[in-house]
């Protein structure tokens, strides 16, 4: 059997002086070489790793068939976004996870397949029968567009509502375009429009427009889609100090506004060390980021040790390439500044003890503290939802059931809130692993579940 293919990679020290892709796509040659290691499993368990089970083995079969475009078809009646999921998604813990040939050997490259496919074909545009019937979506994010994309089909007049200036969510604030690119993701947008779906910007839910005038308007079901995009902060003293971002204010600056360029109207701060506070995929979002608008040094600060960091291996490994330093076993306890300005870091020194409820090995101190010499810090410990919904809500006499931390309550199979044609998924609604396509699937649970809710089933 060949090898594992892998794709051919930007040199470190290059990528770190821009902003264009790290990995190229794979060739056509390598494309068919590594569909030719798929076994076509009898029973495939990388379709049951797959959030929205696209059949993988039919889709590597047409490659290796050198049908590209029945390849996309296959892929494109479970995911809309292929080239969006084929680079974002944590392949390694769910679909290649489960492959067979890992046990021994690697898996095979189903994420870079699937980008593969994705960028060389097209969303068909079948025909639509019009039914007559409206619903938003709040949010232009995975779930918002993936159900977008079902509902239209079925007939449905949508239009998503986008707070922000450009349509994307997390996929464009969020995520950089080395790992991203943004044509990549315009192209899934234009696919939509091309079928009829309305993009409305600029639109903040629960203040420019509220769930009652969307029901007034005529809206059949809505989908609240919106995100998590309140951030998690530190709770330390010095956490008000200038120098002192969010990963989502640090990421939404470059990524969405431009911050890396000298003419931007909303610069970064940059300066001579940078300290990242998480280790999951934004943290190394925000380190590699970091890298690339000047800071001479960029740490990445974590409280277990490399064997627990959540981020995905090949995220890890580009970030080392790339200069970022891994200050591991430790846990920020105070910020210190000078005139406003941060200046220093003190760290507890953390040492591993008993599993916690994650089957991670909990951290615990030793009682021993350091200073890490720093001039900015991007805390990257997540985010919660926005309480703008929610609260815009409680001023119109509708109670929308939310847990303690804020995330919208909902029907784990359809999506349904405790409001009547009210429908919520993604990262506002508690679910497990925040992922592209972990929301997509939400998006396409509650697409289904709104189609049964207005057809009256």
């Amino acid at each position: 059997m060949a090898e594992r293919q892998h794709q051919f990679e930007q040199d470190a020290q290059e990528r770190r002086k821009n902003f264009n892709p790290v990995e190229e796509n794979f060739t056509p040659e390598q494309a068919k070489l590594e569909a030719g290691r798929c076994l076509n499993c009898k029973n495939p368990r990388c379709v049951e790793g797959c959030p929205v089970n696209i059949n993988i083995p039919a889709f590597i079969k047409q490659i290796k068939e050198d049908n590209i475009k029945a390849a996309g078809d296959i892929i494109r009646q479970s995911s809309l976004l292929p080239s969006v999921c084929g680079r974002v998604c944590p392949q390694e813990r769910q679909c290649e996870g489960k492959c067979v040939l890992g046990i021994k050997g690697e898996p095979v490259s189903i994420g870079a397949l699937e980008r593969f496919v994705g960028d060389l074909t097209e969303m068909e545009n079948t025909e639509i029968k019009e039914n007559g019937k409206k619903v938003a979506i709040i949010g232009s994010g995975c779930t918002g567009i993936t159900a977008a994309a079902d509902l239209r089909r079925l007939g449905y007049k949508i239009t998503v509502f986008e707070a922000l200036h450009k349509l994307g969510g997390v996929l464009r604030y969020g995520i950089p375009p080395f790992r991203l690119p943004r044509t990549v993701l315009d192209k899934e947008i234009d696919n939509l429009k091309s079928i009829g779906v309305d993009f409305k910007t600029n639109v903040v839910a629960g203040k420019s427009i509220t769930i009652k005038q969307l029901k007034e308007e005529g809206y059949g079901a809505i989908l609240i889609g919106s995100g998590a995009g309140l951030p998690k902060m530190l709770g330390i003293e010095g956490e008000n100090l200038n120098g002192v971002y969010s990963a989502n204010e640090f990421l939404t600056r470059v990524n969405l506004m431009g911050a890396n360029r000298e003419e931007t109207a909303t610069p970064i701060r940059t300066g001579r060390k940078a300290a990242i506070i998480g280790g999951g995929n934004v943290a190394m979002d925000a380190a590699r980021v970091a890298v690339r608008v000047g800071f001479d040094e960029v740490y990445i600060v974590y409280r277990r040790t490399e064997a627990e960091l959540p981020a995905r291996k090949a995220e890890i490994r580009h970030a080392k390439e790339e200069g970022v330093v891994f200050n591991l076993l430790r846990n920020p306890v105070k910020i210190e500044g000078e005139n406003g300005e941060v200046k220093s870091m003190v760290l507890d020194v953390m040492e591993l003890g008993e599993p916690d409820e994650s089957g991670r090995r909990r951290p615990v101190s030793t009682g021993k503290t350091e200073n890490m010499d720093v001039d900015t810090v991007v805390v990257a410990l997540g985010t919660a939802p926005n309480p703008i919904i929610q609260r815009s809500l409680e001023t119109e006499d509708m109670d929308l059931t939310t847990d303690k931390k804020g995330y919208i309550v909902i029907d784990a199979q359809t999506g349904k809130t405790s409001i009547d044609g009210v429908f919520a998924g993604g990262d506002v609604a508690p679910s497990g692993e925040s992922t592209a396509i972990n929301a997509m699937g939400a998006g396409k649970r509650a697409a289904k579940a709104i189609h049964e809710y207005l057809s009256g089933k």
